[in-house]
């Protein structure tokens, strides 16, 4: 799912937040950041757009609604990238593509996990090489 440049920033807003905020409060941190101050209605009925799209949720607090993401980031990120896959009748030339186009710290992380998954020891990594940080 596509996201717009509005879309997409009102998500950032509340995935850096870690928790739901009031309109008022995303329109605050987005126009810290905005060339252009966006108003009050139109950040509402983007939010609004992205609740529909279940992207997002809502709670009643007194006359205003919090907002707050279904997902993490990285859950959208991967439902992306597990839908793009998807839309290939033969995936081997598109894993190998990507799996030629990722950085290679991407790719040796990228090993690690699939070893770890399939239950073996995780891949040997090249000197120099750092983890990445664990998102457990």
């Amino acid at each position: 799912m596509n996201l717009g440049p509005l879309e997409r920033a009102i998500m950032d807003v509340l995935w850096d937040a870690k928790e739901s905020l009031l309109i008022r409060e995303i329109q605050a941190l987005l126009n810290q950041r905005a060339e252009k101050p966006w108003a009050y209605t139109t950040i509402q009925t983007v939010a609004e757009r992205l609740v529909r799209k279940r992207l997002l949720f809502r709670t009643a607090e007194r006359k205003a609604f919090r907002y707050g993401a279904t997902k993490s980031r990285e859950e959208h990120l991967t439902e992306l990238m597990l839908t793009a896959l998807a839309e290939s009748p033969d995936r081997s030339p598109v894993l190998s593509r990507f799996a030629q186009s990722v950085d290679l710290d991407d790719a040796l992380r990228l090993l690690d996990e699939l070893a770890r998954r399939a239950g073996r020891a995780p891949v040997e990594q090249p000197p120099g090489w750092v983890p990445p940080p664990s998102v457990d």
